[in-house]
This record gives structure tokens, C-alpha cells and sequence, in this order.
């Protein structure tokens, strides 16, 4: 299971929302370069940057931080946030960006999505952000009637090579993972998934590795990190070790499936 730091880039810095509201940022690190060779050092093999006034706005806004980012690193970065025209998309993959994210195509324009899914195979991924089991699109600031299961099988027939699936009352929240909902989710879907949201420790990360085999290869964890409730180093060691009883022996692993 992959460990992915999040980077979430607002007016070109670093920081961090609560359950996707913009109103309640919180300022980590004016230099998200910086940052990202942080999490390099560290160990991670990939990172996920979110263009949030992207997001708001419909339009790539922070350009220039993610090819700083994509320039600077010696590993791969997937981005996602206000990415709604194939231009958009293309741009950040010639600049060497490894995956691009879509949210609100998938609902608003699914043939866009299979169009670029086409285009471009293995590098298009659909991140789901659900309230209620209800996906939220552009920017989380609006709740559509689909459902999170339904949106996945769909995009899934259009050639999608990962979902990201995002429970945004868990986010930023460090109150742990919607295990529930990733299994509802594992069991719609045969792609991948990579939970994100609500991680908030190495026994949050432990029960989503329980959902490997059912089809979560990765976890996107991002407040717990710039707080430091979680160190990255332990985190991708708990992971790629698999050994819980190691790591927490008094924990019953059979709570967790």
C-alpha cells in the first residue's frame, strides 16, 4: 500500500482545510517546494498536490508551484483541482506531471473523462469526495445526488485507472478513515482505490491495510503529517512491513475487517 503526502496549495502556499472548507485554512508552509522535498527525503514515491483556488475556480491557478514541485522532486506527483478541459489535463502531463486527478468532469461531463481516459490510458484517475455517500463537486462547495458507488462503476467502464475516494467530513478532521464506505466502494468497483481523509495515525493506517486485499493500494494522508501526529518514516515503515503486531501488539486487527 502506497503512502502519499498531500500538498494542498492555496494562493501558492501549503495548507491545509477542515472538511473542505476554505474559510477554515490553515497556513503550513508558504514554499510547497520546500515541503515536497520534505516528503521526498523522507521516503515517499509519490505525492498529491491539489490546486484548491483551482478547484473554487475551474482553472489551473497554481501553475507555477506545481511545475516548481514537478521540476524539483526526483519522484512522481499526481495533481488534481479545477482540471475540467482536455488543454488542462495535457498541459500538466507534458510538464511532467505522473497523473492527473479529475472531481467535477466526472460528474458534469463523463465523456470528457472517457475522451482523456483514451488519450492518455493509465495516467487519468477520478477522485470521488463524498458527503452522505453523495459525490461534492467543484471544490466540495456543492453536493450533486449521485452516489459515490454509481460514479465509480461508471468511470471505471471509462477506462479510469484509480479512484481517490475522499470522505469530506472526515477530512481534516484526524477523527480516522470511513472504513465502511471504502468497503461499500471496494466491493462496486475492481480498480484500485486510494483512501483520503480522516488518517490520524499508525493504527488508522493499519486498518485501511486490513483493505488491501479488497482493492484500497493506497492512503493519501495529509493534516496528520504537518501537525505531526504521524512522522512519514514510521508510517511508510508500518506500511510496507505489514506488521502490525510489531507495531501496536495490543491492537486486535480483527476489529479493523
Amino acid at each position: 500500500m502506497d503512502v502519499i503526502p498531500a500538498i494542498d496549495l492555496l494562493n501558492g502556499a501549503c495548507v491545509r482545510l477542515y472538511q473542505g472548507d476554505y474559510a477554515r485554512s490553515q497556513l503550513f508552509n508558504d514554499n510547497p517546494v520546500e515541503v515536497a522535498l520534505q516528503w521526498a527525503k523522507q521516503g515517499a514515491t509519490l505525492l498529491h498536490l491539489v490546486d484548491l483556488d483551482g478547484a473554487k475556480t475551474g482553472q489551473l491557478v497554481n501553475h507555477q508551484a506545481i511545475a516548481q514541485i514537478v521540476q524539483a522532486v526526483p519522484i512522481q506527483v499526481q495533481v488534481g483541482g479545477g482540471l475540467r478541459d482536455f488543454a488542462s489535463v495535457e498541459r500538466l502531463l507534458n510538464l511532467g506531471v505522473h497523473r492527473v486527478i479529475l472531481g467535477t468532469v466526472a460528474v458534469e461531463n463523463p465523456k470528457l473523462v472517457a475522451d482523456l481516459c483514451q488519450a492518455f490510458p493509465a495516467q487519468i484517475v477520478v477522485g470521488i469526495d463524498a458527503r452522505n455517500g453523495k459525490v461534492a463537486t467543484r471544490g466540495w462547495l456543492e453536493t450533486s445526488e449521485v452516489l459515490a458507488t454509481d460514479l465509480a462503476q461508471q468511470m471505471q467502464e471509462s477506462g479510469a485507472a484509480t479512484i481517490i475516494y475522499t470522505d469530506i467530513h472526515r477530512d481534516g478532521t484526524m477523527q480516522g478513515p470511513n472504513l465502511e464506505a471504502l468497503r461499500e466502494l471496494a466491493a462496486a468497483i475492481t480498480i484500485p482505490i486510494i483512501a483520503s481523509g480522516g488518517v490520524s495515525s499508525i493504527t488508522d493506517l493499519l486498518s485501511l491495510l486490513a483493505l488491501e486485499p479488497s482493492g484500497v493500494s493506497g492512503v493519501i494522508i495529509g493534516r496528520a503529517l504537518y501537525t505531526g501526529d504521524i512522522e512519514l518514516t514510521d508510517a511508510i515503515r508500518a506500511i510496507s512491513q505489514g506488521r502490525w503486531q510489531d507495531v501496536l501488539p495490543d491492537i486486535d486487527s480483527s476489529a479493523w475487517v
